[in-house]
C-alpha cells in the first residue's frame, strides 16, 4: 500500500491543471494546448496527423521491444523465427534475439533456440543481454503477456555481439526477464516472478551480488530502466486486485533508487500507464496510454507532472516505446494489420525536434 499512498500525496502537490506544454532545453512552461516548441519551429503532437517523421525498419521480419545501441544506429529486438520453440500464442513468442541497424541492415541472430523475450545493449556495445527459455526448454511453454502464465524457465544471459562467449547470469525456475543495463554498466537489472509475486532485482554483469530492489505483495513491477545517473530505476507497476479486473489495467509509473529508496510515483492520471522509457534528458519519459476505441498510442509524460503530451496516430497497437542514446529517434512497436497486435513490425519516429537530448539534462525533482 505504499505505493498507492505515495501516488495520492504527490497527485494533490503537483496537480493536472496543465493542457499544453513547451519543451525548450527540457524546461516546462504554458503553450498553447498541443504544441511543442522546438529550435524555434512548432511541432503539432497532440492534434494529429502526426508532424513528426515515422519509418518502419525495411528488411526485418516481425520484431517488437527493440532497443538502441550506444552508436544511435544497431537495434537489438525480439524477432519472430520459426527456428524458435512455438509459442502458446504467436504475439507473446516464438521469437529469437536479433539485432540489426535501423536502416534494416547487418540482421544476425544471436541465439539460436528456446524463446525469447526481453533483451538490451550492455554500454558502448561491449555485450548483449538478453532473456531466453533456451536451458529450460522442456518445462511449460508459458506466456509472456500473462503475468499468470510468465514462462518459469526464464533466465538471464550476456553475450558477445555474435552471440557467442555466452554467461548465464540466473539458474533457477522462476520468471526473469526485463533486463536493462545501467549506463555506466556496473549493475543489470530486471524483473523476476517467485511464487505470482513480480519484484525488482539487480545483479552484476557477471552474475554475481544479486539484490532485491522492491518487495511488494499487492503491486507487479516491471520493465525496470535506469535513468543518466545510473542509480535510479523507472518502472511501471499494477495492483494485482486489478489485473483481469479492471480493463485496460490501470498502472502507474515510478522511479526508485536501485538501493531500494526513494519510491516515487511519476505519473499522476487513471487508466494504463505503460511501458515506460526515461528520455536521456532525466526528465522526461515515452509510455502508453489506452485512449477510445482500445487504441494503444505512445505519449511523452514529465516525471515533474503536467499533462501527457500523444506522440502517435495510429488505430491500432503502438507500444515498446524506448530512445536512442542520444535523445533524437524513438523505436517503437506498431500493428500494421487488420486485428489488434496483427503483424507487429518495428518502426522508428525522429524527435530530434523535441529536445530531450543528454545536453539537456537536468534532474527531475
Amino acid at each position: 500500500m505504499i505505493m498507492r499512498r505515495l501516488f495520492t500525496q504527490h497527485a494533490r502537490q503537483v496537480g493536472l491543471a496543465i493542457v499544453g506544454y513547451v519543451i525548450l532545453a527540457g524546461s516546462l512552461v504554458n503553450s498553447l494546448p498541443g504544441q511543442v516548441y522546438a529550435a524555434e519551429k512548432i511541432v503539432t503532437v497532440a492534434e494529429g496527423p502526426m508532424a513528426l517523421p515515422v519509418w518502419k525498419i525495411p528488411n526485418i521480419p516481425e520484431a517488437a521491444e527493440a532497443y538502441y545501441a550506444s552508436d544511435n544506429l544497431h537495434v537489438i529486438a525480439q524477432v519472430q523465427d520459426p527456428a524458435a520453440q512455438p509459442a502458446k500464442e504467436r504475439a507473446a513468442g516464438g521469437a529469437l534475439t536479433y539485432t540489426f541497424t535501423d536502416q534494416g541492415e547487418e540482421l544476425k541472430r544471436i541465439n539460436d533456440r528456446g524463446q525469447d523475450g526481453c533483451s538490451y545493449f550492455m554500454p558502448g556495445m561491449s555485450a548483449l543481454l538478453w532473456t531466453s527459455t533456451r536451458d529450460n526448454m522442456e518445462m511449460p511453454i508459458g506466456n509472456w503477456s500473462d503475468e499468470n502464465d510468465y514462462p518459469m524457465g526464464a533466465e538471464l544471459y550476456i553475450s558477445d555481439l555474435d552471440g557467442n562467449n555466452v554467461l548465464r547470469l540466473t539458474n533457477n525456475e522462476h520468471y526473469d526477464a526485463e533486463i536493462s543495463a545501467a549506463p555506466d554498466g556496473k549493475w543489470i537489472v530486471f524483473s523476476r516472478q517467485i511464487d505470482g509475486n513480480l519484484d525488482l532485482w539487480r545483479i552484476r554483469p557477471d552474475g554475481s551480488d544479486e539484490q532485491q530492489i522492491t518487495f511488494t505483495d499487492d503491486w507487479q513491477e516491471g520493465r525496470p530502466m535506469y535513468l543518466p545517473d545510473s542509480e535510479t530505476v523507472m518502472f511501471r507497476a499494477w495492483n494485482k486486485d486489478d489485473y483481469g479486473n479492471v480493463r485496460p489495467t490501470p498502472m502507474t509509473v515510478f522511479t526508485i533508487k536501485h538501493d531500494g529508496s526513494q519510491l516515487t510515483p511519476r505519473t499522476f492520471t487513471e487508466g494504463m500507464n505503460w511501458g515506460s522509457y526515461p528520455a536521456p534528458d532525466g526528465r522526461h519519459f515515452v509510455m502508453v496510454n489506452v485512449i477510445e476505441g482500445n487504441n494503444w498510442e505512445i505519449f511523452m509524460g514529465d516525471m515533474d507532472g503536467g499533462e501527457p503530451v500523444r506522440l502517435t496516430y495510429n488505430d491500432g497497437f503502438d507500444g515498446f516505446a524506448s530512445i536512442s542514446p542520444d535523445g533524437k529517434k524513438m523505436l517503437f512497436t506498431r500493428s500494421v494489420g487488420s486485428g489488434f497486435m496483427s503483424d507487429l513490425y518495428t518502426h522508428v519516429m525522429d524527435i530530434s525536434a523535441l529536445n530531450v537530448g543528454p545536453e539537456n539534462y537536468k534532474e527531475a525533482r
